[in-house]
């Protein structure tokens, strides 16, 4: 019996980087989403945001979780830096006559 116990355990000690690694995708992925959602509320999504989102979640389904990690942070990036423009640019007018 204690022979099953420490085979278990030494399974899940070799498993639970898998799972900390999809977690933190998803929980990564679901950031930039929310990123993006905020610049789009006010109308300064930028065009590739979401692509890279979607090009993320094929490479993390291929098990390419790096690279697709890459992507999702270039993604919350863009979300972000898109509200920042937004802020930025609220205040310019246009050409004066």
């Amino acid at each position: 019996m204690k022979y099953y116990a420490l085979i278990a355990t030494f399974s899940l000690g070799l498993l639970a980087p898998l799972g900390a690694q999809a977690s933190s995708f998803e929980d990564a992925y679901k950031q930039a989403s929310l990123e993006i959602d905020k610049a789009k509320a006010i109308n300064y999504e930028w065009r590739d945001s979401r692509k890279l989102l979607k090009k993320a979640e094929q490479l993390h389904k291929e098990g390419k979780t790096d690279q697709a990690m890459k992507l999702v942070e270039k993604a919350r990036e863009q979300g972000q830096l898109a509200v920042l423009q937004a802020e930025a640019q609220s205040n310019v007018s246009g050409p004066h006559q």
